[in-house]
């Protein structure tokens, strides 16, 4: 007697390939539902202590003790469903057998089929995508940079490790991943937090002071990083360097599978890589007639602020005790309940909404007589009721209609005209701003020399951008312009000297620094840059960044 032919019912199922069966969902809807759930988070509870069967009287002693039923019984017959529904398996038990009597008796264990436990791990992610807020992570933003940067360090190598280009990208694309569902959630989360209406005043107060400080801390991640973490993608796919990482990593993970199946493995794999690269790339980098994802995130969360503060007037003018057009018609419902008859709320519906008779529409002392002899039912059609004349001086005085000739068509060609120099004199104007301002390498500010006003301002958004990347204890930092076009480098010097720079307005001073500014653009006369886009410059705070003042 031999056990090699035999196959387990779960075995003969993958064999033949047959139509997906449900029917282990069947114990959400039926009766003794909260019984069937205890009962497999029994079994996954098992199961992760290694233990693979369970008999009856130990499910009975898993269940919690205040919700579970006074009679065993009750346990065995819900195995048993579970059983005849496929989310449970049940054996002989002839480890208790001691006599000949107890192969007649009625003993079974019971494990997890795969059915169950796959019904029971969708029924987990579940419950976890419902109870997800989502989070904004500015954490995340500084991981894909770092894993960008392994990347090009990678494909510069001469021939460059699979091992290490399948961790980055592996890497790469769960913190991407990540960043992308749970600020997904978090936008989400958050409209439904300004929709609210029946929040306690004072708890949505205390709520959104941190919400707005926590929104303004990541949108200036963003800006700060967004522009890196495209700058490396643009790198990395300008030097044709991202097929052969993907193809690397795509021959790194169907490396096991099957010599038949290897070849389609390996281009399923790739294809699945590819997907995850161009996800990311369309997230971070504005394409032709289509703004980045981390744009759009950036155009939403400045945008939840001013609607956060509507909500927070909205309540200020509860509290104050100010009607809204809601507490209107509460008010006007209350009217209409007390009313004492019909003809009264019929009073108060005109006084309210203003729907009388026609005004323009006069009836002569005859036609009333005639009315008031003979009135019209109310039942009458329109098409059936005798006609009301009216005055044909009507249609020659009711008209609005404007008198005189039509407007002639404006000629704005002139002043399309005028729009495009100005646009075309801001362009030059700013690009001969910014090639003022590239320093070669790093300088000190003193060096800087006098700026004109517009290089004055370009060159504060820029040391602003420098002076929002700045931590404590922080010596050099750099960051990125909005529009992606420069960079700026800051180091602090311990020399203790003072740096000026002369502008026609005055003298703007402090402690002297070395700079180094870059022009990101330079090289790429064939691809416009993108437009300049106005960054806020926040206030350095004293002691953790550079202070500079201004001398009129």
């Amino acid at each position: 007697m031999t056990s090699e032919t035999s196959q387990t019912p779960e075995a003969s199922q993958s064999s033949n390939p047959v139509p997906a069966d449900y029917t282990p969902f069947a114990h959400l809807t039926a009766p003794n539902a909260p019984l069937y759930r205890q009962v497999m988070r029994a079994f996954l509870t098992a199961k992760e202590r290694f233990a693979v069967h369970l008999r009856p009287e130990d499910v009975y002693a898993a269940l919690d003790a205040g919700s579970r039923p006074a009679d065993p019984e009750a346990v065995t017959q819900a195995l048993d469903k579970l059983v005849e529904w496929g989310n449970l398996r049940a054996d002989p038990d002839h480890a208790r057998v001691t006599a000949v009597e107890d192969f007649y008796r009625r003993r079974f264990i019971y494990q997890l089929t795969r059915a169950g436990e796959a019904a029971e791990a969708a029924l987990g992610t579940y419950d976890e995508v419902l109870g997800r807020r989502g989070e904004l992570q500015a954490v995340a933003l500084h991981d894909i940079v770092t894993q960008l940067r392994a990347l090009l360090v990678i494909a510069a190598e001469d021939e460059p490790d699979p091992a290490k280009a399948y961790v980055a990208l592996s890497v790469l694309t769960a913190r991407f991943t990540d960043l992308a569902d749970n600020a997904r959630a978090f936008m989400g989360s958050l409209q439904r937090t300004i929709d609210l209406h029946d929040i306690e005043v004072e708890a949505f107060l205390a709520y959104k002071d941190r919400l707005i400080q926590y929104l303004e801390r990541f949108i200036q991640d963003l800006i700060t990083l967004g522009g890196r973490i495209a700058l490396l993608i643009g790198e990395l796919e300008e030097q044709g360097r991202v097929e052969p990482l993907l193809s690397l990593a795509a021959a790194r993970e169907s490396v096991d599978a099957a010599p038949e199946d290897a070849e389609q493995a390996e281009t399923t794999a790739y294809e699945r890589w590819a997907v995850r690269w161009s996800g990311l790339a369309e997230w971070f980098v504005s394409g032709e007639g289509r703004e980045s994802q981390a744009r759009l995130l950036r155009g939403r969360a400045l945008g939840s602020i001013p609607q956060l503060l509507a909500v927070v007037r909205q309540l200020n003018e509860r509290r104050a005790g100010r009607s809204d057009r809601s507490a209107d018609f509460r008010t006007l419902a209350r009217w209409f309940a007390q009313a004492p008859d019909d003809a009264a709320r019929h009073r108060l519906w005109r006084v309210a909404f203003g729907l009388h008779s026609s005004r323009h529409l006069t009836v002569d002392a005859d036609t009333l007589a005639e009315r008031a002899a003979s009135p019209e039912p109310a039942s009458t059609p329109w098409s059936e009721a005798r006609p009301l004349r009216i005055s044909p001086q009507l249609r020659r005085t009711g008209s609005y209609e404007r008198r005189g000739k039509p407007r002639k068509v404006a000629d704005r060609g002139e002043a399309k005209r005028r729009l495009a120099e100005i646009a075309a004199r801001q362009t030059e104007e700013t690009g001969r701003a910014r090639d003022r301002l590239v320093t070669g390498g790093p300088v000190r500010l003193s060096r800087l020399g006098e700026l004109d006003p517009l290089a004055f301002q370009l060159f504060l958004r820029l040391l602003g951008d420098a002076l929002a990347t700045w931590r404590p204890d922080t010596t050099t930092t750099a960051a990125t312009s909005g529009d992606g076009s420069m960079e700026v480098r800051l180091t602090a010097l311990d020399d203790g000297a003072r740096a000026e720079v002369r502008t026609p307005d005055g003298v703007f001073s402090g402690p002297d620094h070395l700079i180094d500014i870059v022009d990101l653009t330079a090289g790429h006369g064939d691809r416009a840059a993108p437009a300049p886009i106005p960054i806020p410059i926040p206030a350095p705070r004293e002691g953790t960044s550079p202070r500079l003042t201004e001398d009129r």
